[in-house]
């Protein structure tokens, strides 16, 4: 061990001359400590790490061995002889004073005004490093990055030097120099080389506006960066990696492509039949080494341990949604426990889920779990258990789906659902299995371990009415067009998904899929505006319903067809809910106006109708018609549609009313729109103006429409 003892003779108070020192003398003794590029360190790193003790100001400063505790002693005895460091005796650690931070300064300047004098200029490199500019690395650049001929990037790399001379600059910055190749590229009108060597991020004013807006700081510094790294992976998925036509059809506005952070690097739902994972449990292998491996589900405290990690790694591969198939119905059939104990469980479960995961700018993907109405016996408790994690959680992001025609078992539970629907919780129902958004597993798709889909691409139907001239057939050849780019776009996307699986980017998935060998990839577009497009813009009031048909089996039987033309059976045609409505219709609102509404006191921009919203208090009045029109729609499209039913404003026994006659939908999701307190996070019902747990009248603007 070394001895330190020494270090405390090394005071201020050692060797001070009496009297005032004349001027010129202070100077040269200052100007012959400044003379050690050690004693500089020492400097430099009390004045960027604050206070430090003798032993780790010397470990700093590289004396590191024994032989070397003497030179590290002389040097700093020399700043303390000139005041340059000061010694607080009482807490034994050492730190700069005003003065050494003044000779410090000093010190910089002169060695930048001797680079000056040197005729050299230095670059401040994004590796954290100072480099002497090397004109060659421009060059290795554009060869490498841009594909430039060797012969043109020289000459790019000679303007470039004359123009980097001229800068009044002692030090450059990489990003200084990027920009000053690109505009030389710009001015050659190298647009394509230009956009391949461009620098991805965002301005510095947009990240500062980040820490001040409520939407990104609510989830805390996890969402201010993510944020920040998924906006880098849209605007290099926009301008590097999607055809060209595809981005300009996105940012005009004729189709949408959501959640473009994540677009081509995960999926966005996938179907995952969790029998083999509740039997075996799932090795991670090499990948996620820092989380548990799962084991098998033997016992109810299994499903504790090992729900929250499977959703935890499942969420971090998936966008929009996780389906745990059969996960429900195998825990029923392998555990036989009292039913108290099972809600327990999984109420555990669901409520240690919630908080096991990571945040992306998109939310969290919501988590589904089917319950196959005809084979669980334990349906009420995984109820009662869902609703304790509602009691828990302002914004849930885990869903119950209800499979199956039996309306006996419905009807037992639903005072339970009904008190699900208007706590806020994600909820739907179907005689035969999708996901909560609506997407459809179809009956080809069985024999497929996992379903993966991707559907976050949405043609803008109102644009294409628009162009039409009021001409329905013409409109629905426009959209027959639309289909195809629609489809590459897709197909780009799968393939860049499957590599990310192949490489074992998305480990479990890999893991679960056995290299997609066993699963398939369903690519889905979505359509936006159907009820626009039909009623207010083609101008068909009255035979409107029979004109969308129409338009639906038009797209269904172009896309199949197109699907035949690229070899892929796996197209489909959808109407479910995604954030496309909104940015369509304001884009539309600039170009073709009227599209504003009012609210209190604001003008503001209206969304475009996704999916089909039944209001549940026509569904109470007349629900023969609605079904049976809403049902044809579903059976039309093979991608699945989501079947709103609006309870906001029904009494409690209407509401268990509307429930029980929406089980004649082929697929329905109860929605019962809710707003936070601000204060305390309490769901509250819309019509109420004060929070019924904390009396705060202060209301977030966030609104829970079940999702």
């Amino acid at each position: 061990m070394e001895i330190e003892a020494s270090h405390d003779l090394i005071t201020q108070t050692e060797i001070k001359p009496s009297g005032i020192l004349q001027a010129a003398k202070r100077v040269r003794m200052i100007f012959s400590v400044m003379a050690s590029p050690n004693r500089i360190d020492i400097l430099r790193i009390l004045n960027s790490k604050g206070p430090l003790t003798y032993s780790e100001l010397k470990s700093l400063a590289g004396f590191k061995s024994k032989k070397e505790s003497g030179k590290f002693a002389y040097h700093l005895r020399k700043l303390l002889r000139q005041s340059l460091v000061a010694l607080n005796k009482a807490e034994r650690r050492y730190t700069i004073t005003n003065l050494g931070k003044l000779v410090l300064s000093l010190a910089r300047q002169i060695e930048e005004r001797s680079i000056i004098e040197s005729g050299k200029m230095y670059v401040r490199t994004s590796r954290h490093s100072i480099e002497e500019f090397n004109s060659n690395r421009i060059t290795q650049s554009l060869v490498r990055e841009a594909n430039m001929p060797l012969e043109q990037a020289h000459k790019i790399t000679e303007e470039v030097e004359n123009k980097v001379y001229k800068f009044q600059t002692v030090y450059l910055t990489s990003s200084l120099i990027r920009e000053t190749v690109n505009s030389i590229l710009i001015e050659h009108g190298y647009e394509e080389f230009r956009s391949k060597l461009a620098r991805l991020g965002l301005p510095g004013s947009d990240i500062s506006e980040m820490f001040n807006n409520p939407l990104y700081s609510k989830n805390g510094v996890e969402g201010i960066l993510s944020e920040t790294s998924l906006a880098v992976f849209s605007e290099n998925l926009l301008f590097n990696m999607l055809p060209k036509d595809i981005t300009d059809m996105h940012l005009a506005g004729e189709l949408n492509i959501s959640n473009t952070g994540l677009w081509n690097l995960v999926p966005d739902t996938v179907f995952i039949d969790t029998r083999n994972i509740v039997e075996n449990g799932l090795d991670f292998k090499g990948k996620y080494l820092n989380v548990s491996r799962l084991k098998p589900i033997r016992t109810l405290d299994d499903i504790t341990e090992v729900l929250p990690v499977l959703i935890s790694v499942l969420s971090r591969e998936t966008s929009r949604e996780i389906i745990l198939d059969n996960f429900v119905s195998s825990i029923s059939k392998m555990i036989q426990e009292s039913s108290e104990s099972i809600e327990a469980a999984f109420s555990r479960a669901f409520i240690s889920s919630s908080i096991s995961r990571s945040f992306s700018s998109s939310g969290f993907p919501v988590v589904t779990f089917p319950i196959y109405l005809d084979e669980s016996s334990i349906t009420r408790s995984i109820l009662a258990a869902y609703m304790k994690y509602l009691d828990h959680t302002p914004i849930p992001t885990i869903a119950l789906s209800l499979v199956g025609k039996d309306h006996e078992s419905l009807g037992t539970n639903s005072d339970l659902i009904a008190n699900i629907v208007k706590n806020g919780g994600i909820l739907s129902a179907s005689k035969n299995f999708r996901s909560h958004m609506g997407i459809v597993k179809n009956a080809a798709d069985e024999k497929a371990s996992s379903i993966v889909s991707l559907q976050s691409l949405a043609i803008n139907l109102p644009r294409l009415a628009y162009q039409s001239n009021k001409d329905e057939t013409y409109f629905r050849a426009r959209l027959a067009l639309m289909i195809k780019p629609a489809i590459s776009a897709l197909l780009a996307r799968k393939n860049s998904i499957l590599e990310m699986i192949r490489r074992e980017m998305l480990p479990v998935m890999s893991n679960i899929t056995q290299m997609m060998q066993l699963s398939r990839m369903n690519l889905v577009i979505n359509l936006t505006g159907v009820r626009e497009s039909v009623y207010n813009i083609l101008g068909h009031e009255f035979d409107g319903e029979e004109i969308i048909q129409k338009v639906l089996l038009t797209a269904v039987e172009v896309a199949s067809d197109q699907g035949k033309l690229v070899g892929d059976d796996s197209i489909r045609i959808s109407m479910i809910t995604d954030d496309s409505s909104t940015r369509l219709a304001s884009l539309d609102s600039e170009k073709y106006g009227n599209m504003y509404r009012q609210a209190g006191d604001k003008m503001m921009i209206k969304s475009y109708s996704q999916g089909l919203l039944i209001n549940g208090r026509d569904l109470l009045a007349n629900s023969g018609p609605i079904i049976e029109s809403t049902n044809s729609i579903d059976e039309l499209l093979n991608g699945g549609v989501s079947i709103d039913v609006d309870t906001s404003d029904l009494e409690d026994n209407e509401l268990i009313e509307s429930i029980k006659k929406s089980y004649g939908f082929n697929f329905f999701r109860p929605i019962h729109r809710n707003k936070i307190c601000s204060s305390c996070g309490t769901k509250i019902s819309m019509s109420s103006g004060v929070c019924k747990s904390c009396g705060s009248t202060n209301f977030s603007n966030i609104i829970i429409p079940n999702q």
